[in-house]
């Protein structure tokens, strides 16, 4: 896929740049739409809710059994995690290689964006002691997002030259966590006021989780309306998605700098990926918080987010995206390690914590993903991008793995949360040894004076 569809004109004789534009509005919008999944239900809601079902359903000695094996039910959901993103990973290269072969992303974009807002709206019906229901539901839910999430980012290259591409994508990113700041709000109203609303707790909760796959169904209708499908080239047709995924894998293994920082990258975004979804976790159950706390603090987040990829991205025009990141890299192990001090029972102490991880989260995430685009090679940007996505899943498993091990084997969440460092260690180490002005230019593309 190349830039070259940019230019050309639509059969009704459209303005191409004006059709351009309106697409990429379209595009903003399924951040839009699934954002609130991984802000309410992943990040917030459903990593305690469905710990307590499973502990409303284990033995005496506070185990559960899916399918005859033990574990304790404090680390079902982050097992549970872990599943859906194996799944994910099998998943994505035929389903990527069958959009480049069609040319018709949308219906899959819509097949895989209605599988994950049906199955968050029927967490409706998780109570009592279903959690296996539940662990269904994320497994699906969570596996649908990342497929949706791979078709969603390679429209980027379509829909934006290189000079819009930064800005498009951080619009992308605005518009995510625009969302989830905003039903977090409406989340925190009808938490907090569950009793004049005539609802139990658990209900209000299930209230929440199901809004989210309602929300996510309804804005995803707007994307799915404004993108275009694109001709494409003919594509060998056996075995397409691991025979498109091992290609991608043999071109890069002939830039092994490429390679080395896209290592670095899946090691310490496996990190940032398990914070976020077991930071609820920890708060309630290790922490002693109350939902409305956890709610305040991931709101919290959203905001700081932006206003931290906005300062992240001017200190990477002063010092370059590489120190930039490395510098991020060292400030999450710091505020991990504050984490693990934290006294139980003390929301104020939270927030701060949710404060550092909200500045140093969207522009951590941003910075790789545009630090990465100068070591494509021209004309394969979509084919990497794949790749990335790819590489974004590809290891988030065991970030939740080592979570839940460490608790299982420790019965302590301070263990299992500080255990997380080693990826932010590991990766600038990693980072560190990759010279990326040189991996640009092995790339063939020109060297920015800054990077």
């Amino acid at each position: 896929m190349g830039t070259d569809t940019l230019r050309t004109a639509t059969a009704d004789g459209a303005d191409p740049a004006a059709e351009r534009r309106r697409e990429q509005r379209g595009w903003y919008f399924y951040d839009w739409a699934c954002s609130v999944y991984s802000t309410s239900v992943l990040t917030v809601f459903l990593g305690p809710y469905l710990t307590s079902v499973a502990e409303s359903a284990a033995d005496a000695d506070g185990y559960v059994h899916p399918l005859g094996i033990p574990v304790r039910a404090g680390s079902f959901f982050a097992y549970s995690v872990s599943l859906s993103v194996i799944v994910a990973v099998l998943v994505m290269p035929l389903v990527g290689a069958a959009a480049d072969r069609s040319g018709r992303k949308k219906p899959l974009l819509a097949a895989a964006a209605y599988t994950g807002a049906a199955a968050t709206t029927g967490m409706f019906f998780l109570d009592g002691d279903r959690y296996l229901l539940g662990g269904l539901l994320l497994v699906v839910a969570n596996a649908a997002q990342s497929v949706a999430m791979m078709l969603y980012n390679s429209y980027l290259p379509q829909i934006a030259p290189p000079e819009e591409r930064d800005a498009v994508s951080s619009r992308g990113w605005a518009f995510g966590y625009a969302a989830g700041a905003l039903v977090l709000v409406v989340n925190l109203v009808l938490y907090t006021g569950h009793d004049s609303f005539g609802l139990s707790e658990s209900a209000a909760v299930r209230i929440c989780l199901a809004s989210a796959g309602l929300w996510w169904g309804a804005f995803a209708l707007i994307p799915l309306r404004r993108l275009r499908d694109r001709r494409a080239a003919a594509r060998e047709s056996a075995l397409p998605g691991f025979r498109q995924l091992a290609a991608t894998v043999r071109d890069m293994r002939r830039r092994p700098l490429t390679l080395a920082f896209l290592l670095a990258y899946l090691v310490y975004n496996d990190g940032i990926q398990t914070v976020i979804s077991q930071a609820s976790v920890y708060g309630s159950e290790e922490l002693e918080l109350g939902q409305s706390t956890l709610i305040v603090a991931v709101l919290l987040v959203q905001v700081l987010a932006v206003a931290g990829a906005l300062a992240l991205g001017r200190l990477a025009r002063r010092y370059g995206a590489k120190r930039t990141i490395l510098g991020s890299l060292v400030a999450w192990t710091v505020t991990l390690a504050a984490g693990y001090f934290l006294p139980a029972g003390a929301p104020a102490w939270f927030f701060v914590l949710a404060a550092g991880i909200g500045l140093v989260l969207g522009g951590s995430q941003a910075l790789s993903r545009s630090l990465f685009s100068h070591l494509v090679p021209p004309g394969k940007e979509a084919e990497y991008f794949s790749a990335y996505e790819l590489s974004d899943r590809g290891m988030s498993w065991l970030g939740p793995l080592l979570f839940g091990l460490t608790y299982q084997l420790t019965g302590s969440y301070r263990d299992a949360i500080i255990s997380l460092v080693v990826f932010f260690a590991l990766g600038f180490v990693l980072l560190a040894r990759v010279p990326v002005r040189r991996a640009i230019g092995d790339a063939g593309n020109p060297v920015p004076e800054r990077i």
